[in-house]
């Protein structure tokens, strides 16, 4: 599963072009969770873009089970840093949004639902409203929703950015064990470099614009992995490791 080579994508616009992404080639393993870490504009967001059929790429594919992904597909799930609720949809009709609109059968995955909600630990707030909700919990919605309709290919688009530290950490918690329990394929964009090494199996690294992939990380830190990682000499080395490619350009959180 996986993108083969994007190649490039250039934004023309009047007498001016922009290169945004250039030479794009990697693979992500079924069951994978891949993050990609780099500066600001490097192209992060276009990339996920191409990927989830939203827009195109200029020279290349993206394959997804061997099939190119040329306009939005049912077996992609997107979970966005905004969680993007609808306030007049309760908590369980918005996760049945993808259902809706897909014009799949609702009853039939209203258990799904239901299920889904109580791996994010939402149970009991099926009827209640998004303006009832924490950022934290709105956005478990959001990754109960980009689950319901079972997509081969979940894509996150720096989904904790928005929240505070402290809830931010419990999120990767939740999302690694969330992942561990439903062993989906995740590509997660992120400008948090302990963030990714903490949820990551690799870590892909982009140039600033135009961007391409510098480098990958695999990250051999067993799972499941609590906060407590964070703190040992081999996740620091990881972050380190990553660190130093940005240590000219900045644009990296720490």
């Amino acid at each position: 599963m996986c993108p083969e080579p994007v190649k490039d994508k250039t934004y023309r616009g009047g007498q001016r072009s922009v290169l945004a992404l250039d030479d794009i080639d990697f693979e992500i393993g079924e069951g994978e969770f891949v993050s990609i870490v780099g500066p600001s504009g490097c192209g992060k967001s276009t990339l996920l873009k191409i990927m989830t059929g939203l827009i195109g790429c200029s020279s290349g594919e993206v394959l997804l089970r061997g099939t190119a992904v040329a306009s939005p597909r049912q077996d992609i799930g997107t979970v966005f840093q905004s969680p993007v609720l609808f306030p007049w949809r309760t908590v369980l009709d918005n996760v049945l949004l993808p259902i809706d609109v897909l014009q799949r059968d609702r009853p039939k995955h209203l258990p799904k639902a239901k299920e889904l909600l109580a791996l994010v630990g939402l149970s009991g707030f099926e009827d209640r409203y998004p303006w009832e909700l924490s950022g934290g919990m709105q956005q478990r919605v959001a990754i109960s929703r980009g689950l319901v309709h079972d997509p081969a290919l979940l894509m996150m688009d720096e989904p904790f950015g928005a929240l505070d530290a402290m809830t931010r950490e419990h999120m990767n918690v939740e999302l690694q064990r969330i992942w561990l329990e439903r062993k989906k394929t995740v590509l997660f964009i992120t400008h948090s470099i302990p963030e990714a090494v903490f949820l990551s199996d690799r870590v892909l690294v982009m140039t600033p614009r135009p961007g391409r992939i510098l480098t990958e990380r695999s990250i051999d830190i067993p799972r499941p992995r609590s906060l407590d990682v964070m703190n040992t000499p081999e996740f620091g080395q990881h972050v380190r490791a990553i660190r130093n490619h940005f240590k000219a350009v900045g644009g990296i959180d720490g």
